[in-house]
């Protein structure tokens, strides 16, 4: 049987890019048990309240809901359970340095398979204001208007 090849999308964190300005990303590995990596592959995961955090020198992903894994026995994980996140120790040292600052944080942008891997994307987050929220609004709704003039203005033509 082939490898699996390429990357598969299992959940993303839309409001995460809403409700926070994201300055650096990471990819990281997951410490999984069994019945967690069945219940990706059926595509269920849940990442709106999920962020990581540093705990002795490790990354710990914390409430991300991986739902049980129905046909899975007595041997089924909690569905919040923390998770370690595997990172090389410079992009460790790198993530400490940066949230040992106020204000930031670190959240989850996107569960998926890479090459039969599941793989998490952890974003440095800076969370924003009303009125950065408002601004990005305007700006999708007049991107959205300018792509509509201008794909009524070449039906014309």
């Amino acid at each position: 049987m082939p490898r699996e090849t390429g990357r598969k999308l299992i959940a993303q964190n839309k409001r995460a890019r809403y409700d926070y300005h994201i300055d650096d990303t990471w990819e990281a590995g997951m410490v999984l048990m069994g019945t967690e990596v069945k219940a990706l592959r059926a595509g269920r995961a849940s990442l709106a309240d999920g962020y990581a955090h540093v705990m002795d020198g490790e990354v710990w992903l914390e409430h991300v809901h991986i739902p049980e894994y129905v046909q899975g026995t007595w041997t089924n994980h909690a569905p919040r359970r923390r998770r370690k996140l595997l990172l090389h120790r410079r992009e460790i040292q790198k993530i400490i340095a940066k949230t040992s600052e106020p204000g930031w944080t670190l959240v989850p942008l996107a569960l998926y398979f890479k090459d039969g891997k599941a793989k998490i994307e952890i974003g440095l987050a800076r969370g924003k204001k009303t009125y950065d929220k408002r601004q990005a609004i305007a700006k999708r709704e007049a991107d959205r208007e300018m792509r509509r003039a201008a794909a009524a203005r070449f039906r014309r033509r």
